[in-house]
């Protein structure tokens, strides 16, 4: 990286006020960054004096002078000047013989929650005053990892916020310092809230710096690849090719020497994005192949995460991870030919309106034109998993229409309207991780068994699994349980592939 590249990069973040415009009498008195949230910016050095306007911690003003216990300073942002208690400011020289102490209180700072707006100014401080060389080498990575970090744990404190609450002003202010340093967030509305994420900027600088360790970059790629921070208007062709861009964006992470729990937190999110390729992959005509390679991956990742190594902080992302394989594992199974002049009811697939899949219940008697049952999706059917049970009146098939969503078609004999498909979601609220699948036949026609597990809403959403046996004649659930080995029957009837290929049970 050449010094051109690097004075811009100072240009972006730091604040009007920290170029090298300043008069003569800031080379001398310097610059001061304000520590505590709602200083007061009076008329004069008087805590009885006018009060100008309100400060929050991180912005930077310019020194002009010292009155009593204040410093006079001019507020190049508001375009006005004042006198502030110098206890409420820290005094820098942004002079290269000072990087070093500025880096040193930034690390201290990276870590401190609610101290955000105040590392950000910080870090356009060190950005200003740091040589080339240190830019170019570890001290920069540094500077550029923290910057990121600051600014991915002020755009969470965004996201969770509650509105009404005290904090909501302090939070308002803090990201109007960041944008103010030129720190970039986009919004979207999720559930009825908005989700605020950071732009990424910092990180994509940490990727492309040769000096950047391991830890540093596998920080880097999991904040480029948040799911939650992925525009959900985006269109589906587009989508696919960010989720590609994410897995391969992951991949170039080396794992092998980071600390287990980074480790875990790079391969459970490789997981995920690999599951949605796989799905994606599988809606194109032609896609079989790459899906089950995609899927082949997710499987891998996944299976390569140790559980004894996983914090509190990182179950639901576990969770989440094991929902997203799952959905996709029968792109793993090759789809066997239907027999459609066999006796026992089989399924088929026929092409209905643009991008929609018909599924078709057939048999000796009822061919293509008039099937037992037929229901038409935009979703992922995954004939593979079409299980039809011992007395030929039930017949269970995956089907995915969502990325990470899949539910369970049961197409079954009735006494009176003949055969009917009813599906069983992962959950009854509103879509968003989980699956639904068919784990065994009770002898006698008239019971399944069924594994669902599922996060109801996005973000901190309930998370569930269960076991359930569920009788045929309207799919209601006769008994459920957390632990399979509570319920005597779903030991006893579970089939044996699915026991061999299933997640649930890790």
């Amino acid at each position: 990286m050449n010094r051109t590249t690097l004075t811009l990069i100072a240009a972006i973040l730091c604040a009007a006020a920290m170029v090298a415009t300043a008069a003569p009498l800031a080379d001398t008195l310097g610059q001061a960054i304000v520590v505590q949230d709602q200083s007061s910016l009076r008329a004069a050095p008087r805590d009885s004096a006018q009060q100008q306007t309100v400060l929050w911690q991180g912005e930077v003003l310019e020194v002009r002078g010292e009155r009593l216990d204040y410093l006079q300073v001019w507020d190049h942002k508001r375009e006005r000047g004042g006198f502030i208690r110098a206890s409420d400011v820290r005094r820098v020289a942004l002079t290269e013989s000072e990087s070093p102490a500025l880096l040193s209180v930034l690390r201290f700072v990276r870590d401190t929650p609610g101290a955000e707006a105040l590392g950000i100014g910080l870090t356009a401080a060190y950005l200003q005053a740091a040589p080339a060389a240190a830019l170019a080498g570890e001290p920069g990575a540094q500077a550029l990892d923290a910057l990121g970090t600051l600014a991915d744990r002020l755009a969470r404190r965004a996201s969770a916020a509650t509105p009404g609450k005290t904090s909501a002003a302090a939070l308002s202010a803090h990201l109007d310092v960041a944008n103010g340093y030129g720190v970039r967030f986009t919004t979207y509305e999720l559930d009825g809230r908005m989700q605020v994420c950071y732009d990424g900027e910092a990180f994509r600088r940490v990727l492309a710096l040769p000096a950047a360790s391991a830890e540093q970059r596998a920080r880097a790629a999991l904040a480029l690849t948040r799911p939650e921070c992925t525009d959900p208007d985006l269109p589906a062709h587009e989508r696919a090719r960010l989720q590609q861009w994410q897995a391969e964006l992951l991949d170039r992470v080396e794992v092998a020497g980071l600390p287990s729990y980074l480790r875990n937190r790079v391969q459970m999110r490789r997981a995920g994005l690999w599951g949605g390729v796989a799905f994606q992959q599988a809606r194109k005509a032609d896609g079989a192949t790459a899906a089950a390679g995609a899927a082949s991956r997710a499987l891998a990742e996944f299976a390569g995460v140790s559980r004894n190594d996983l914090t509190d902080e990182d179950q639901p992302a576990y969770n989440d991870a094991a929902m997203r394989v799952s959905a996709v594992r029968w792109a793993l199974v090759p789809a066997a030919a239907a027999a459609t002049d066999g006796k026992r009811p089989s399924v088929v697939l026929q092409p209905g309106a643009p991008g929609e899949t018909c599924v078709l219940l057939v048999d000796a008697r009822h061919g293509l034109q008039e099937p037992l049952a037929r229901r038409c999706t935009y979703g992922v059917v995954w004939t593979a998993s079409a299980s039809l049970n011992r007395e030929g009146n039930a017949l269970a098939l995956a089907v995915q229409p969502l990325e990470g969503w899949r539910e369970l078609w049961v197409m079954r004999r009735t006494a009176g309207a003949g055969w009917v498909v009813d599906v069983l979601p992962p959950t009854a609220a509103t879509p968003e991780t989980g699956y639904a699948e068919w784990a065994g036949w009770v002898p006698g026609g008239q019971r399944m068994l069924v594994a669902r597990e599922a996060r109801e809403t996005r973000g901190s959403g309930r998370w569930r699994k269960s076991f359930e046996v569920v009788r045929l004649d309207g799919l209601a659930t006769e008994r459920v349980t957390g632990d399979v080995a509570a319920l005597p029957v779903f030991q006893r009837w579970q089939d044996p592939a699915w026991k061999q290929q299933t997640l649930s049970l890790r």
